[in-house]
């Protein structure tokens, strides 16, 4: 609209709960990222990092525009749908027929975008508990795992 700045701060309140949405998107990447690198993953600390904080910048940016519900949940669709074509490139299937690796990077990816998202929509205490479990998952439950089963094809 003509008059209107161009580009324009948001009240401080604004500014610092963007802050911590995207703050906090970054740290539980990276929570998750650093436990997937301490295991020579795919993607490791940058990777997580970057899709938290990439899902709860696009969630952020669709709630500070003011948009609707509706509109809101088309972009997280668009992100769910988008992240699996990400995911998929950490899976490799090698030349056993019955072998196949990343499927659990790829599933770590695809909860790090849905934290990213809980971030953005500043449902704090979600994004925390998702993190929290998924750490667990990838970490002690692995090791567990790794001991008391046959060899895993999923990692």
């Amino acid at each position: 609209m003509p008059g209107q700045p161009i580009f324009q701060w948001p009240s401080l309140q604004v500014l610092l709960l963007s802050v911590s949405r995207l703050g906090l998107a970054t740290v539980l990447g990276a929570l998750l990222g650093y436990q997937r690198e301490r295991v020579h993953s795919t993607a490791g600390l940058r990777t997580h990092i970057l899709v938290c904080l990439g899902s709860a910048f696009f969630v952020l940016a669709s709630v500070e525009a003011g948009q609707t519900s509706a509109d809101i949940s088309r972009v997280i669709q668009g992100i769910v749908a988008g992240i699996g074509f990400l995911g998929a490139g950490t899976i490799l299937k090698v030349s056993d027929r019955l072998q196949v690796h990343g499927l659990t990077t790829a599933a770590s990816i695809w909860l790090t975008a849905a934290i990213g998202a809980g971030a953005g929509l500043g449902h704090l205490w979600l994004p925390i508990l998702g993190a929290a479990i998924g750490w667990l998952i990838l970490g002690p439950i692995a090791r567990i795992e790794k001991e008391r089963l046959p060899k895993s094809s999923g990692s």
